[in-house]
């Protein structure tokens, strides 16, 4: 049972040192602002995380904290209580214990919110034996259990709404009445639950796709896209006008392709939404790209290189000057490898300055350009306003064509250092890129001073991974012989990944820094000479291999 005694979360939070007294009075201050928690401000305010404060409360109060986001709640239990009075208090039943006097154990994000057990205990009729969680456990799942039913009912009473309109009002007003009509909660709920459910799923891209008689909404997770949702096509029309409202794009153009970007906060965490519309036979197809504003920036320890290569992308990145390219297909990482490399050379004393298109993350300190094709603020244009600038270091988003390739190669030999990314399926296969591309052998060897080849792969799932003994074929794979007993590991699948088998990704990097050796073989334009020395440097992807085969 929830104690009675005066706990105040701010005091255990002091007491404990996690906070000082002058940020507890300021977020108290800010919690009438906000009309929030003193935890959701804490967390809000960056001043402590939602773990924290569940480790906190769980020393302090000696109320256990083992609930898993993933773990499975019966049917009768996690019904005892409609999803709206759940989320409303941030708390979920986990348990049912009819032998401890009919005890429902309930998952709280603030255990010390009495009025909020005392109403689940009024609407059960039962005695509530608390556990901690943290919100962001709690809501995710909320959403695997009530996020779809939400979204369904949302977009059933958009339909009603719709149906009560007689056919010659809606007429009469034509587009204006569906433009008014888009604001209405119900679609409005409908936009929003989907991408707070994608983003709680852990979400890289939303893909709503027109077919003939539905939508589909699918989501793309750890590099896989998965089908979430299915809706009749009549709402397509309300569900498109939204998006498009919400990226500030024009709602009456129908005929061409439309980007547009949109900012929204979830779980008091800032997501930058980069939206796609593109017409297909049956209609809009729309693509958002979900990226947290600040995750593209990461310290180099975060990115899954190992110790050494660490070691060896920090040597490339010491060059005063020369090209350093990121290389991989759309989707491996490229973007957080290129800010994390700027964000360990940003200080005060080097001038960076960037030119992408579009700008995905903002970093203090360094100077951003975003390409503006209407306004002839190309790649290339912009490269050569930039070389006036006085820069030390310079960023281009992407090289894709001669011109850009060439100003890059010129800035380098003349005492910039030039970060850049590039699309190619090795590291070596760059140089090859770049001399197809028209650039001289001589200057390719002059100005390269490394390249990383990555990808991102998928990690099992620690809480459902199920050991087994290497085959043949997978030894020969690992590059290990025969005889040698290895323990791998399969994926099973658990409520936690989603019947999946697979939770998160991690890098495999593929790490050249140009050796004179190589430097000698793009002199002499032997494409493939070189390769076996760049694979030394490298390390190959086989070890990598053999090292994701542990769980």
């Amino acid at each position: 049972m929830v104690t009675k005694k005066k706990f105040r979360l701010g005091d255990i939070l002091v007491v404990q040192g996690l906070i000082t007294e002058v940020q507890l009075q300021q977020c108290l201050k800010d919690q009438k602002k906000m009309r929030a928690r003193l935890g959701q401000c804490l967390v809000a305010n960056g001043i402590i995380t939602d773990r924290e404060i569940a480790h906190a409360l769980h020393v302090q109060l000696g109320i256990d904290m083992d609930v898993q986001c993933g773990m499975r709640i019966p049917a009768e239990v996690i019904n005892f209580v409609s999803g709206a009075i759940l989320r409303r208090h941030s708390v979920v039943p986990i348990g049912y214990d009819p032998a401890d006097s009919g005890a429902l154990l309930l998952a709280m994000a603030d255990p010390l919110n009495i009025n909020a057990a005392d109403d689940i205990a009024i609407i059960t009729n039962l005695r509530i034996e608390p556990r901690i969680a943290t919100e962001g456990e709690i809501q995710a799942t909320l959403d695997r259990y009530f996020g779809s039913d939400e979204a369904m009912s949302a977009a059933e009473q958009y339909s009603k709404e719709r149906e009560s309109q007689t056919s010659a009002k809606a007429k009469a007003e034509g587009d204006a009445t569906d433009e008014a009509s888009l604001s209405a909660a119900p679609m409005v709920q409908l936009v929003r639950s989907i991408i707070e459910q994608a983003v709680r799923l852990r979400a890289s891209d939303i893909h709503i796709d027109a077919l003939e008689k539905q939508i589909r909404i699918r989501f793309r997770i750890d590099g896989v896209l998965i089908e979430k949702m299915l809706y009749d096509i009549n709402l397509l029309p309300a569900i498109t006008t939204r998006i498009k409202i919400l990226g500030g794009m024009d709602i009456s153009e129908h005929r061409k392709p439309q980007d547009g970007r949109m900012s929204l906060s979830v779980d008091r965490q800032d997501y930058d939404i980069r939206i796609s519309c593109l017409p297909s036979f049956f209609g809009k197809k729309i693509v958002l790209r979900l990226q947290l504003s600040s995750g593209l920036t990461r310290a180099l320890h975060e990115l899954g290189m190992r110790e050494w290569e660490r070691d060896v992308f920090t040597r490339i990145l010491s060059n005063p000057n020369g090209i350093i390219l990121v290389t991989g297909p759309t989707g491996s990482g490229k973007s957080t490898t290129l800010y994390s490399a700027l964000s360990a050379l940003n200080t005060e004393d080097v001038n960076i300055i960037t030119v992408e298109d579009p700008v995905e993350a903002s970093i203090a300190g360094i100077n951003q350009v975003q390409v503006n094709p209407k306004a002839n603020l190309t790649f290339a244009n912009a490269l050569r306003s930039i070389l006036r600038q006085d820069p030390d270091i310079i960023m281009i988003g992407e090289i894709r064509d001669t011109e850009t390739t060439s100003i890059a190669v010129q800035a380098s030999i003349t005492g910039h250092l030039v970060v850049s990314s590039l699309h190619t399926n090795s590291s070596v296969a760059a140089i090859a890129r770049l001399a197809d591309m028209g650039i001289e052998p001589f200057l390719l060897a002059d100005s390269l001073v490394g390249i990383v080849a990555q990808r991102l792969v998928r990690r099992l799932c620690k809480n459902c991974l199920k050991p087994h003994s290497a085959t043949d074929s997978e030894c020969k794979t690992l590059g290990i012989a025969d005889t040698q007993a290895l323990v791998l590991y399969e994926a099973t699948g658990c409520p936690r990944c989603g019947e999946t088998g697979y939770y998160g990704r991690i890098g495999v990097y593929e790490i050249l820094a140009v050796s004179p050796a190589i430097r000698r073989a793009t002199l002499n334009r032997r494409r493939g000479a070189g390769a076996e020395n760049a694979r030394a440097h490298a390390g190959c992807i086989a070890g990598a291999e053999r090292a994701l085969a542990q769980p």
